[in-house]
């Protein structure tokens, strides 16, 4: 029986209801809960991903494929519905202290590896300690970690020096993944081969990854939670070009795709009126939504505040969301979006469209036009989960007004080395999601203790602020929701001030699922879940 302490119960309890009720009612197809109809074993799932990860696990890296992928194959120790409520996984049971600084699982038993080795404590010890090193929001969220004591092969407590009050909803599979001790430990984690070639003990065994074109995932006959998984196979297919995956989607040779891995937004309507598919835009509770542009704080030129405001006065985010995301998604000024809407402060509107300002102010900073018109280069990277056209957008802005932004573009790996290894950009058009929880998700941006060269998705813009560190700090202890809120709401109001980031806000996140896919998303992870309850119909 989950036992939460009552000095906690109140503020969690506030926090899931207000989240809950800003989350739209789950669509049939992708039903939470118990399923509509009996599941029909067997059958290939065509599932496509782009772009293409560097690894399977989100051990080291929170990349949308990783993130995506990983999860039908490695288990976390909790799951979470729509409202983010917890349930059982790889525990079963779960308590924390009156404190705050204890939390207690008790491990599910019988559970196997994929290799046949005994799953246990020394597993999930040995996870949350690697994760708190290498996992890019692991050092956040496991900051307060000081101990995981294992009494027993079943049983986990995890020791904190302070309270987390986000730490419970961080331990689903796509975030904080259960990885084995005895194909790890003592090796590199960053290269370690099974990042790429996975032992888990999920619902699917990883069988192969060809590169540039598929993976295969086959049903585990000795999953623990039987008869699941349904499925026979999952063919993970890499489809890079949008217009290749809206005919196979159409066509049925592909049964699923979401985000950066769907169709245009040109097509939705139409998509809307075909017999065999059905359409989704359901933002998932789990991950959040954001997008955003990082200014490089190491490039001189971008140290000047009123450069970095003459930018984003040339950016008109209406007419951004209007010609780029079609009037989908959802605008945001603030790096705490929309979709964290109890922490979200409404009153942070953009910086004001207003090129002739943004031109008189570059003129005041020594950067004059040339010859050529130009004031000033720089160097634009971009996630290739960002639609290009964004990218197109903001390059054609800052022409306007004399700044040459010129594009550069990579494959997913070389993108994140160039912008968190390299560091060899000026602005970088980003897609880092909200997460949970602003201390989770957010915290990892702009605290300055996340600078860390290598480190994928941290601190990008290199944001030192004494002041924002001491509210992330204290919001991330905070258990108290109002306190925590006006400490969350101090500290948007601060980085609205510095602009090291061009906030954009959630992007559209469209799902199209072939009409005899049934339950691909039973739990709050969305499409981050394991697919044990995905079902075919002949």
């Amino acid at each position: 029986m989950t036992r939460i302490p009552e000095r906690l119960i109140q503020a969690t309890l506030l926090s899931l209801a207000l989240l809950g009720a800003a989350t739209p009612t789950r669509p049939a197809h992708a039903q939470t809960g118990p399923a509509a109809a009996t599941p029909h074993a067997g059958g290939t799932l065509n599932w496509a991903i782009n772009p293409v990860p560097n690894s399977i696990v989100p051990l080291t890296t929170t990349a949308g494929g990783n993130t995506e992928i990983g999860p039908k194959i490695v288990e976390g120790l909790l799951t979470f519905d729509n409202e983010l409520r917890p349930k059982p996984l790889l525990a079963t049971a779960w308590s924390v202290s009156k404190d705050g600084l204890q939390y207690r699982f008790e491990l599910r038993k019988g559970v196997k590896w994929h290799d046949g080795h005994d799953f246990s404590s020394a597993d999930v010890a040995f996870s949350i300690q690697t994760l708190k090193q290498v996992h890019p929001r692991g050092r956040g969220t496991f900051a307060n970690v000081t101990e995981v004591k294992t009494p027993d092969a079943h049983t986990v407590i995890l020791v904190l020096s302070k309270p987390s009050p986000f730490l419970l909803t961080a331990l689903a599979a796509t975030e904080s993944p259960i990885v084995p001790k005895h194909l790890y430990e003592g090796t590199d984690i960053a290269t370690n081969k099974y990042n790429s070639a996975p032992v888990g003990t999920g619902p699917f065994v990883f069988k192969e990854w060809v590169q540039g074109s598929h993976i295969i995932l086959e049903r585990n006959p000795n999953y623990w939670d039987k008869p699941k998984p349904y499925l026979d196979r999952i063919v993970v297919r890499f489809v890079t070009d949008p217009v290749a995956r809206a005919a196979a989607l159409e066509a049925g040779s592909l049964d699923l795709g979401a985000g950066s891995a769907s169709i245009p937004l040109t097509d939705v309507e139409r998509f809307k009126q075909l017999p065999n598919v059905n359409v989704d835009s359901h933002n998932w509770s789990y991950v959040g939504d954001h997008q955003q542009i990082y200014f490089n704080l190491d490039t001189p030129a971008l140290q000047n505040l009123e450069v970095r405001r003459a930018l984003a006065e040339a950016v008109d985010l209406n007419a951004f969301k209007r010609t780029v995301w079609l009037g989908y998604g959802a605008l945001s000024a603030s790096p705490i979006g929309t979709l964290l809407s109890r922490y979200h402060d409404s009153s942070i509107q953009p910086v004001a469209y207003d090129p002739k300002q943004a031109e008189a102010a570059l003129d005041a900073a020594g950067f004059k036009r040339n010859a050529n018109g130009v004031r000033l280069k720089l160097r634009l990277l971009y996630n290739p989960f960002v639609d290009r056209r964004a990218v197109d957008f903001l390059r054609q802005s800052l022409g306007r007004i004399g700044v040459d932004a010129n594009i550069e573009t990579y494959d997913f790996a070389t993108y994140v080395t160039k912008a968190y290894t390299d560091r060899a950009f000026d602005l970088t058009f980003e897609s880092l999601t909200n997460i949970f929880d602003p201390s989770v998700g957010v915290q990892r941006i702009f605290w300055s203790k996340n600078f860390k060269i290598g480190l994928p998705f941290s601190n990008a813009p290199h944001y030192v602020n004494p002041e924002v560190d001491r509210l992330l700090e204290a919001a991330s202890v905070e258990v108290d929701e109002a306190k925590r809120r006006e400490l969350f709401v101090a500290f948007q109001q601060q980085v609205h001030k510095d602009l090291p980031s061009i906030e954009v806000g959630a992007n559209p996140n469209i799902t199209v699922s072939s009409k005899k896919v049934h339950d691909y998303a039973t739990t709050g992870e969305g499409l981050r879940g394991s697919f044990a309850d995905l079902y075919l119909t002949p």
